[in-house]
């Protein structure tokens, strides 16, 4: 028997449970997966609390879309991979029924891909969603190049420090956007060549003076809401990408008037597809080893400590990093 987290109804950390149930058995093309660790991120929070525009098949929903572990068992058909191998999973279509809060999950193999040699569990469990939505987003979708100057809004989150490494990665200028001055001198550390902090600088005019007046060239944007007007503004005129990858902020954003190319990212659209997976991969893989890709680690809990993980997700006090859970398993 292997234990997984289940919530029979939507609601605050507390419906989380831990079950026992079989391990099941991989069909044609799958892999058992023996999970080591895994990430607990906002679209967790916002499955579990009926937030998020995803159908969830009650009762005994799994959550979970990323993490990594060991091959435990292969099902007729696999190639390229084998019993032992440690792997990162790259997508999970449908984690309300096979999501990664758990000892084991089966997923088809062409979801996963061999974890670099010296990546420990934590930090590839914090590696993939949050690096392969930034990699998308403006490698993929906004055709980031060096030289470009990139203003990321919530640059603090995961996505966004995730941002900050590829644009330094590619030879970008990151522009780290952040409400808060105290933020300033981290999002610097972090890689960050300019901050602007909203709640003290005017966000279109210090764009402005720190592109020399041309504006971004490309936007990434968490947030979304009534500010992305204004974000639009400081995009360079007619030639500008802006790039919307998340929802922090609900209420309805307006459709930026000004000339700029526009696009709404959904990470599925690369990670389902093998061949832009080989070349997310090999993109953070390289930067895994010239150090340019860091995926950084708040905090680990224990599997039994899932309540408290995501009490601590909506605690807001978590410090730069993913929030990580590890299951005791060891490869």
């Amino acid at each position: 028997m292997a234990r997984v987290v289940v919530f029979d109804e939507i609601g605050g950390p507390e419906v989380l449970r831990v079950v026992e149930e079989p391990a099941g058995e991989p069909g044609p093309g799958e892999v058992r997966l023996r999970i080591e660790a895994f990430a607990v991120n906002r679209l967790d929070e916002l499955t579990r609390s009926g937030a998020s525009p995803v159908p969830i098949r009650l009762p005994h929903a799994r959550l979970g879309c990323e993490g990594t572990g060991i091959v435990d068992a292969l099902g007729p058909g696999v190639d390229g991979l084998g019993v032992g191998d440690a792997v990162l999973i790259t997508a999970v279509p449908d984690m309300t029924s096979n999501g990664t809060y758990a000892d084991y999950t089966v997923l088809p193999a062409a979801r996963v891909v061999k974890r670099p040699a010296g990546l420990t569990p934590a930090k590839a469990a914090a590696l993939w969603v949050a690096y392969s939505t930034a990699y998308g987003a403006l490698v993929e979708k906004a055709k980031m190049q060096p030289g470009d100057n990139v203003l990321i809004t919530a640059a603090s989150g995961t996505v966004g420090l995730a941002a900050i490494q590829i644009a330094n990665q590619i030879g970008a200028v990151p522009i780290a956007v952040t409400r808060h001055t105290a933020k300033r001198d981290e999002l610097l550390a972090a890689g960050a060549a300019a901050v602007i902090a909203t709640d003290q600088d005017d966000l279109a005019k210090t764009a402005s003076l720190l592109t020399g007046g041309a504006g971004a060239d490309v936007i990434l944007d968490s947030v979304m809401g009534p500010g992305l007007a204004d974000l639009a503004a400081a995009a360079k005129r007619f030639t500008g990408t802006l790039v919307t990858v998340g929802w922090l902020d609900p209420r309805p954003a307006p459709y930026p008037s000004n000339a700029i190319t526009t696009h709404r990212y959904m990470s599925f659209e690369h990670t389902l597809d093998p061949a832009a997976v080989r070349r997310i991969a090999a993109f953070l893989f390289a930067g895994l080893r010239s150090g340019a890709v860091d995926p950084a680690v708040d905090r680990v809990f224990a599997l039994e400590e899932i309540v408290e993980a995501h009490r601590y997700l909506e605690s807001g006090r978590q410090a730069p990093g993913k929030i990580i859970v590890t299951t005791g398993a060891s490869g």
